[in-house]
């Protein structure tokens, strides 16, 4: 892609990813003068982790990755259907994974501007706000997929509904643990099983956009613990209530 070796593009990749948390750690003591940087992140992980709610994230997503693959097994002319052939591989993908996406994005995106607008709004119309503009906020990756025409429109509906869809996901699920390893948990596993799939990007992004469109109204529906909507969380946050 673009003439660069792939080593020199996953590391492009990974600096761009963590650009929301250097631009919020850089802006930090503007926005909270009174507190240290350190102890905020400190905050976002204080809460111990329910073992219910990362198996129930964790199955959704395993379900969802299993239909894919099983969809596109069945039309898949290639000689695998998985984009890796040894462990090494799916190790370094995985680290990329993680270091390219989930460790740069959360704190910035789900720690900072997700909480911040639920100070305002529902989780539901944060999550919806917020989903919209990190969708976004991917504009560069748009245009390194080699696609063009209808090809590119369409792969870009499909991402803005995927990645709307996922962040309602997230937002339910953080909101009933209240501790940003959960997003990073279910931001690794959607980047990491869409990029395991060796099938045509246009299909994949099309089956994950419709696929968690379909969790995310579920979740909807069914509103667990009133986490999108319907009553005030009781949580002060700088000495603020706030709606969920």
């Amino acid at each position: 892609m673009l003439g660069f070796p792939t080593w020199v593009i996953d590391v492009m990749f990974c600096i761009a990813a963590w650009s929301s948390t250097f631009s919020f750690a850089v802006l930090f003591k503007k926005i909270y003068p009174e507190q240290s940087f350190i102890q905020f992140v400190k905050e976002k992980f204080k809460h111990k982790l329910k073992f219910s709610v990362i198996l129930t994230a964790s199955m959704i997503q395993t379900f969802i990755f299993l239909l894919i693959l099983m969809i596109l097994s069945n039309n898949s002319e290639a000689d695998s259907i998985f984009t890796v052939s040894s462990w090494g591989m799916l190790i370094y993908f995985f680290l990329k994974s993680l270091l390219s996406g989930p460790l740069g994005e959360e704190l910035g995106w789900r720690g900072f501007a997700q909480i911040e607008l639920q100070k305002k709004h529902s989780s539901l119309k944060a999550s919806i706000i917020i989903g919209f503009w990190w969708g976004i906020w991917h504009l560069p990756i748009w245009f390194t997929t080699g696609l063009a025409g209808i090809g590119l429109i369409k792969y870009i509906l499909f991402f803005m509904i995927a990645i709307m869809s996922t962040n309602i996901v997230m937002t339910a699920f953080y909101n009933l643990n209240q501790n940003l390893i959960i997003p990073i948990i279910i931001h690794q596993f959607f980047n990491l099983f869409i990029g395991l799939i060796n099938g045509k990007l246009i299909d994949l992004i099309m089956y994950n956009a419709i696929f968690y469109l379909v969790v995310a109204v579920l979740i909807i529906i069914i509103n667990p613990k009133k986490v999108l909507y319907g009553k005030e969380n009781t949580n002060i946050i700088n000495e603020k209530h706030y709606m969920i």
